[in-house]
């Protein structure tokens, strides 16, 4: 009796498990190596006012909120590519990458500390 209760339980403890194992954060240096590769996804989920008083080379400004349009967008993109992203200072790109977990994302690797440690770690 015991194996068959086993047996109708595991299935339903794999797939409640959260893929702890998307969602990662990486250092400045981290980041910036992975980055530097030509084929990244590489988004910036600052406000557009933030994205145009600077940003990082080649990366794809979707407001984080603008919910209606970030759905929409990331709805569209490849999910089983590793995707980089970024905000201000790590916050809205944290809750986006929780939001891209559920929306089936594989890989996210989110920039420690935002672009404002960018900055810092140029200069």
């Amino acid at each position: 009796m015991y194996k068959y209760l086993v047996l109708l339980l595991f299935p339903l403890l794999v797939l409640s498990q959260e893929n702890t194992n998307a969602y990662e954060v990486l250092s400045f240096d981290d980041f910036k190596n992975k980055i530097s590769k030509n084929d990244v996804l590489l988004f910036d989920v600052r406000t557009m006012e933030e994205f145009n008083s600077g940003h990082l080379k080649g990366s794809v400004n979707i407001d984080f909120y603008d919910e209606k349009l970030f759905y929409k967008f990331f709805k569209k993109v490849k999910k089983s590519k590793p995707i980089y992203i970024y905000c201000r200072s790590g916050n809205r790109s944290q809750k986006s990458s929780e939001i891209l977990k559920k929306l089936g994302f594989v890989k996210i690797y989110d920039l420690e500390g935002g672009y404002k440690n960018w900055i810092n770690k140029s200069n």
